[in-house]
């Protein structure tokens, strides 16, 4: 009974993926770069979210990352949807799409404008790159976010010694849930039909 709930429950509509795409995009950044600031600050934590010398990396970080993150979702999403698609090619356009989409309306800093739009520009070529192989379990598909968050953490690399492995660890976990989840939430075959039939 509850294989047939879960199955009824299952959805193949595109605005709902869309939204999944966004959300899981902004929570693999946000949670990765939030959790570990936090447990690295310990009880300072709270007082370091009202030191501006803090708060301004940390704010540059998160969207960086985030900018970053949106492609490893659509490509985590690429890989799960590509078995299941009548005509692969297909799915570039209206993945790249709908994470350019996200980025545009999660109110990026000015500032990060032209990263973003080059985060943008570059969804379709990685997603038509990674079709020139076969489909990479979540667990091996490249993280673009990785060397992003590396690279901007508000902690000082000489105190994170070490921690690289659990850093990255935590950002690839995120990922494979993202993947549990969207297992659990859609129907592959007909998802895969809707995005390619959607409008250029």
């Amino acid at each position: 009974m509850l294989n047939r709930l879960l199955r009824r429950t299952k959805s193949a509509d595109t605005d709902r993926f869309a939204a999944f795409l966004a959300a899981r995009g902004a929570y693999l950044a946000q949670k990765t770069v939030l959790d570990y600031c936090a447990v690295k600050l310990g009880v300072n934590w709270h007082n370091a979210l009202h030191d501006p010398v803090f708060t301004t990396p940390l704010t540059a970080c998160r969207w960086r990352t985030y900018l970053a993150a949106q492609g490893d979702v659509a490509a985590m999403a690429e890989a799960w949807l590509r078995p299941h698609a009548a005509e692969p090619a297909r799915l570039v356009a209206p993945l790249a799409g709908l994470a350019a989409a996200a980025i545009r309306t999660a109110g990026v800093p000015d500032d990060l404008s032209r990263e973003a739009e080059a985060a943008i520009a570059a969804l379709a070529p990685r997603l038509s790159r990674l079709q020139l192989a076969a489909p990479r379990k979540v667990t091996e598909l490249p993280m673009e976010a990785a060397p992003v968050l590396l690279e901007t953490l508000p902690i000082h690399p000489n105190l994170r010694k070490g921690e690289t492995p659990s850093i990255l660890g935590a950002l690839r976990m995120h990922l494979v849930s993202a993947e549990q989840d969207l297992e659990r939430q859609f129907e592959p075959v007909p998802l895969a039909a809707a995005l390619a039939a959607l409008p250029p």
